[in-house]
């Protein structure tokens, strides 16, 4: 494996690449979720960009404005697309013989995707899409702390279906360890209709229909990210793949390997 480290313009700021090189004319642009650096979280994207390239595909991962080692102030997932833009025309200039690329995205990694329409790509891999608006910025330093963002009634529904089935759980409950007022809130919650998709939803389903190209929706069986976005989802499109007993990032060894799986076939479906 040869890997090396450069950088390259985006809107008078300086971003940080790290490209695996192999021979193949199919490659992958990974794109980091949230505040995370082009690693990855547990180093699972550095993990994944040597994989690949063992396998014969070139990989990019980079750091987006403000967020690691690159500059500039962080515009967040919502202003990423000049970055995802930038990084493809950087991939391009090392890699010439590039013909096609795939992106990789998970989190809000795969709404930035979205929401750019795919512009440039030739198919895209999106894992588990952040459907939750953005928290309002807090007003003084002294602002509480906001509330954790509601999952949808659907997804309360699922995971106390779950807790209902898990004998350590009813025994939890039965011995008084749960908080029967919490609970009961919850329940109420649980209840109700799910709201309408978010204006965030509307936008990456809107950007997506945009893109032409192959798309693979990566969903972690176990995770409620995932979980809010099918709610509001045509849980019948074809492009939706399930990882069972997988968590938001794939770190459990099998889901590690069917997520790499997942990767490779669309490379090669492309190659």
């Amino acid at each position: 494996m040869t890997r090396r480290h450069f950088t390259f313009p985006c809107e008078r700021e300086i971003l940080v690449g790290s490209l695996d090189l192999a021979p193949a004319t199919t490659g992958l642009l990974i794109v980091s979720g949230g505040n995370e650096q082009r690693s990855g979280p547990w180093d699972s994207q550095a993990l994944i960009a040597a994989k690949i390239s063992a396998a014969g595909f070139p990989v990019l991962r980079f750091d987006r404005r403000g967020v690691g080692d690159s500059s500039g102030e962080n515009g967040s997932f919502l202003a990423s697309a000049p970055d995802i833009a930038a990084a493809l025309q950087a991939f391009r200039a090392h890699v010439p013989t590039l013909k096609r690329i795939v992106a990789f995205g998970n989190c809000d990694a795969a709404s930035a995707l979205m929401l750019a329409g795919g512009a440039g790509i030739d198919a895209m891999v999106l894992a588990n899409p952040w459907t939750f608006e953005p928290e309002p910025e807090p007003e003084a330093e002294t602002a509480p702390e906001p509330e954790p963002t509601p999952m949808p009634p659907s997804v309360l529904r699922r995971h106390y279906l779950k807790r209902l089935t898990d004998p350590r759980a009813v025994w939890r409950l039965l011995t008084g360890k749960v908080e029967v007022r919490k609970m009961a809130a919850s329940l109420v919650d649980a209840a109700r209709p799910d709201a309408p998709p978010s204006s965030l939803a509307q936008q990456m389903a809107e950007g997506l229909a945009q893109f032409g190209g192959p798309v693979t929706i990566l969903l972690a069986d176990n995770d409620r990210t995932a979980q809010a976005f099918l709610a509001n989802w045509d849980k019948h499109d074809a492009r939706l793949r399930k990882c069972p007993d997988a968590s938001h990032s794939f770190v459990e060894p099998q889901a590690r390997i069917w997520l790499q799986g997942q990767i490779l076939a669309a490379l090669r479906s492309l190659a």
